[in-house]
This record gives structure tokens, sequence and C-alpha cells, in this order.
């Protein structure tokens, strides 16, 4: 088999036409999206849409054509200049029962010199789409000739993580300084009595200007940039700055003239400079990830995701979170299971400890705040013993948010006046003492779900020397679960029905409980036992109005505006 011909497209303005609606359909209308192109989907009202194609479709991204696949859709939903034919052809269609129609499309497609890609059969098929890394203008393809898609996707991996980071923004410099370059040239070849009123002319107005003079200067230029380009350090190019690309031309400008004591071979950039720039300093992040949503996220967290070089996650850091995380980046979340904590723990500090003496960017990434039940000061401690100050960013604890919302404000005059967050397990899985009652008390207990028999019977039957402390089974609290996300659960009950009403419903982890009168101010549950309600309810659409939906490319370019305005 010939090898396949790899070209790169300009698609802004294209049509794509998408002939399904699975996952697969998804990943074709993001990457048109991506690339400036106009997704439309064909797929009947009775196909099953995948949920994020449908928010895509719901945010006006993708155009959906309720119907099936008909021959002249290739024909007449393209652009008007080019008389309506589509620009390319994605068959998402899966199935033996689909092959037929798969052929058909591909058939047409290549009749009318349509590019077509068919899911799954590279014979049906003129173009495949390459496994791609995007850094700027940087752009790598990885493609395995339809002979293996994963194995394409671990290979681009596999180079991309070799890549310094952020390599792009060197590309583009240094594609600046062969553009100022070339207009240096021509700009220099044309000075010659272009200035009238010029009083006197300069002593070398007689010396003779040969054309290799200027051919020289150029040649000069362009070599050096070609050298440092093939033979320089990759982490030596990425280091390179705007003050540099500007000292590379003032130097070359200076030096333009051909003079006997000028001497142009001396490189304008001193590589040993640039290599001491781009030695990696080793640093440990200590952040939090908020309650679960990144549009709660801080920007100084979000900052630390995108640089880390290596980021530890908890188990528990939702995966929208995890999502923004860049490909290149390695990810280790924490294995930790019953019995299995403190060993996990441990693995955590000693690959930190590692990557850190390898000079690496170390982001502990945490659920909550990293100081509230995150055990980040023994983490500080820990690393600070060994030779590496942390710093800590905070994050918004679930302890304070989840409550609010799940509406039920910690404090409310004349109802609650004192909150007090507890855990519901202590160390080595014991049971820690409950917290007296008080009529004015909140209190949130945080990973106390999953033992909340337990609890509940302490806090209402304490031992006999706690009589007097016991909560009433009246008292009304709440069961808040995935807190800030799409799918957040609350569950409203009482000490007396809440352990019944977590049993019947089922765990939906990370999810804590708020336990006081505070729990039925904003929002009561009637005469029930117990009320279950879906959703983060006022929240909606705060994900898609921050670009959340993307893999967080919206909120990187916010965040890089924001930077911007902050440096001028």
């Amino acid at each position: 088999m010939a090898p396949l011909l790899l070209t790169a497209h300009d698609c802004v303005g294209h049509i794509h036409l998408v002939i399904g609606s699975n996952s697969i359909a998804n990943a074709r209308c993001l990457k048109s999206i991506e690339v400036g192109a106009n997704p439309v989907v064909i797929a009947s009202l009775e196909a099953e849409v995948h949920y994020a194609l449908k928010e895509r479709i719901e945010a006006g991204q993708v155009k959906w054509i309720r119907r099936d696949f008909e021959d002249n859709d290739l024909t007449s939903l393209g652009r008007d200049e080019i008389d309506n034919v589509v620009d390319a052809a994605f068959v998402t269609l899966g199935g033996k029962e689909s092959l037929s129609t798969r052929t058909h499309i591909s058939t047409l497609c290549r009749r009318l010199r349509i590019p077509v890609n068919v899911l799954d059969a590279p014979n049906l098929s003129t173009f495949s789409l390459p496994s791609t890394h995007s850094d700027g203008p940087l752009q790598i393809g990885i493609t395995t000739s339809g002979k293996g898609c994963k194995l394409a996707t671990r290979i681009r991996r596999e180079v991309a993580a070799l890549l310094p980071p952020n390599f792009g923004s060197a590309v583009e410099r240094l594609g600046t300084i062969r553009r100022r370059i070339w207009e240096e040239d021509h700009r220099a070849q044309h000075l010659e009595d272009e200035d009238d009123d010029v009083p006197a002319q300069k002593p070398t107005f007689n010396q003779l200007i040969s054309e290799s003079d200027h051919t020289a200067a150029k040649t000069r230029r362009i070599r050096w940039l070609s050298q440092i380009c093939e033979y320089w350090p990759l982490r030596n190019l990425a280091s390179i700055t705007d003050a540099d690309i500007d000292g590379i031309l003032q130097s070359y400008s200076t030096s333009s003239q051909p003079s006997p004591t000028t001497h142009t071979d001396t490189p304008p950039i001193d590589i040993s400079t640039l290599d001491h720039r781009a030695r990696p300093t080793p640093r440990i992040i200590l952040a939090g990830s908020g309650p679960g949503s990144p549009a709660f996220l801080t920007l100084a967290t979000h900052r630390a995701i995108l640089t880390a070089t290596v980021i530890l996650a908890d188990k528990l850091v939702p995966a929208p979170i995890l999502d923004l995380i860049p490909r290149r980046t390695p990810l280790h979340i924490a294995r930790k299971f019953p019995g299995n904590a403190e060993a996990a723990q441990q693995e955590l500090l000693t690959l930190g400890l590692s990557a850190l003496q390898k000079g690496e960017t170390v982001l502990r990434l945490k659920q909550g705040d990293p100081y509230i039940y995150g055990r980040g000061s023994e983490e500080y401690t820990w690393f600070e013993e060994r030779g590496y100050k942390p710093v800590v960013l905070p994050g918004i604890t679930s302890a304070l948010s989840a409550p609010l919302f799940a509406k039920v404000p910690c404090t409310s005059r004349g109802v609650s006046d004192t909150v007090v967050i507890c855990t519901g397990t202590g160390r080595k899985g014991k049971a820690p003492e409950p917290p007296e009652f008080g009529e004015g008390k909140t209190v949130v207990f945080l990973m106390a779900l999953h033992r909340v028999g337990e609890l509940v019977d302490n806090l209402v039957d304490p031992p006999e020397d706690k009589k007097g402390c016991a909560w009433p089974k009246e008292t009304p609290c709440a069961v808040v679960e995935r807190a800030s996300c799409s799918d957040q659960r609350v569950i409203r009950s009482t000490l007396e029905f809440v352990v019944k009403a977590v049993e019947n419903e089922g765990s939906r982890p990370p999810g804590l409980l708020v336990l006081g009168k505070a729990c039925e101010v904003l929002k009561a549950r009637g005469g029930a036992r117990w009320v279950v309600e879906e959703g983060c309810d006022g929240f909606e659409g705060l994900d898609d109005a921050l670009g959340l939906h993307n893999g967080g490319g919206e909120m990187r370019e916010m965040a890089a505006e924001r930077e911007n305005i902050l440096a001028r």
C-alpha cells in the first residue's frame, strides 16, 4: 500500500457533513469547529443523539437536519460559491446493517470528488484524520494509515510529551524573526536616494555597493536562523523571548552595511544564556480545585493546571476539572480505597518528590480547599522538610459552597449563628466524636456518607456521659452530592429518615451531610420523609457561557486574555 499524502487544509467557512449522531459524530463536529468549519449533522428524529453533541446543537455550534440522509444532501447543503457542494463528508454510522448505506454514500462522494471519511472503513474513505497535537501554529499529525487508531493516539502523546511546554509560542517567535528578516532584506535594497531632504551625503555615498553585498547579508541572516532551528536544543528555542527577537534584528540591522571593521558572523544570542533560562526550576504547588464544576476554579489554580509539568490529583477531583489538563501533561490519580489510604498518599508524595528532583513543576490537585480536610498542612511540611517549599493556592471549599448550591444558608439571622465543619471519618477510619447539639448551630459533615448510619446513631444516641448533647431525631438535614456539577443531587430529610433515604436512593460521591434548622430556611421538604432534587438549580448554562464543554478551550483563551490585560 502506498503511503498517504499528508496535507494541511484551511477549512475556515467550509461545510462538513456529518452523517450520524453518536460519540464519533460528536468528535467529528468538535474537530470541525476547532478548525473553523461549519458542521451539519444528518440524523433522524428517532436517532439517539450523544449528550455532548446535543449540547453543541442547542448552543448553535452544530446544525441538525432531523431526517435520514438523502443523495442530494451532498450537492445542496454546501457553500454558494462552490455550487452548494459540501466540502467534506464524515460517515459515522456503525454496525453491519449500515454497511450498504456507508458504501452508497462513499460511492456518491467519490463520483462527486468530495473527500469522504467512513468510520472503521479505510477502503471506503478517501482521507483519514490523523491524531493531532496542536499548540498555536505548531501542529503534529500522526497516522497509522488505518492500522491502529489507538496506537496513533499513543504515539502522538509520546511525541508531544518530548516537546517543551508552550513550544508553539517559540514557533511563532521564530516565524516572526524569519518574516522580519525578509522585510529587512527587501527594505535594504530600496534605501538609496529615498529622502530628498537630506542636507548632506554620508561619507560612504561614493562607496561602491554591489548586489553581492546585499546577498551576503541576507545569506548570513537566513543561514544563522536555519542553523539554530536545525541544531539548537528545543528547550533553548523555547526560551527565546520577544526581547531576543528585537536584539537579533537590531544586531543584523546595524551590521547590514558592509564595513572592513564589522564582523557579522558573531551570533546575536549567547546560547549559554538560553540554556540557563531553559534549565527547569523545581516547584511544588498545592491547589484546591473547588466544589466540582470548572466554573468555580480560581484563576491561579487554572493557570497552575495549564503550566504544571506533572499533576498528582485526588481520586474525587471531577472529570470536568481533569479535562482542562493539557494532554501532554502526565497525570497521576490517587489510588485510594478503604484500607489503602495511607499507602496511596505515600505513593503520591514519593511521585511528587521524584518529579521535583528532576526539575519538574508539580501540581498537587485537591478537591475543595487544600487546608479543609485535604491534608494540605501535612503535605506542606513533608515537602518543606525535603527542601521544597510549596506554594499553596486556595480553593472554594465544598463545606460552605455545597450548602449554598443546595439552597441551605449556613448562617441565617434568628435561625443559625454558628457553623461547624466536621469530618465523618477520623484517622485510620475511626469515627470522630460528634459535635454537641445546639439550637442555632449548622454542622457540615465531610466524608461521612459511607458511614452515615453510624454517624446518625452517635448523634441521636450518644454515650451515657454525652446524653445531654443528643440531637433530636426531628432535626432537618440535607445530603448534597456532586455539588455544582450538572448531576448534583440533594436529599432533604431529617435525622430520623436520612439513613433510610441514602439506602434507598444510593450514593453519588463525593457528598456531604448538612445538619441543622438552616436546612429548611429557604426550601422545606413538606410532610415527606425525604425529597430528592436533581440538578444544580440556577446554574444551568454557566459551563456553556464559560466555554467549558469543549475541553476548556474558551476558558484557556479567557485566562490568556486576562493575563495580557494585567501585563499591560
